[in-house]
């Protein structure tokens, strides 16, 4: 719980959608078993993996996530 106080405190105020919210929630509480790829958001958020890429793209380009460093092009692991 306190893993993700610090982790809404250090990224309060950005402008994050619903789905973004949801998935970073449930990856500080439950975690993801592997790597976070743009099909698993797309199914867990139920949004189209285009919706998805773009989702994980901007989170990306704010630095709440980060490329794995051994990943392909559409594999990224959380902050």
């Amino acid at each position: 719980m306190l893993l993700k106080a610090r982790f809404w405190q250090r990224w309060a105020g950005m402008p994050l959608n619903e789905r973004q919210v949801k998935l970073l929630n449930r990856r500080l509480l439950d975690g993801f078993e592997g790597k976070l790829i743009s099909s698993k958001w797309a199914t867990i958020a139920k949004c189209s993996p285009d919706t998805a890429l773009r989702d994980i793209t901007q989170l990306l380009e704010l630095g709440v996530l980060k490329k794995s460093s051994g990943g392909g092009r559409s594999i990224y692991q959380g902050d």
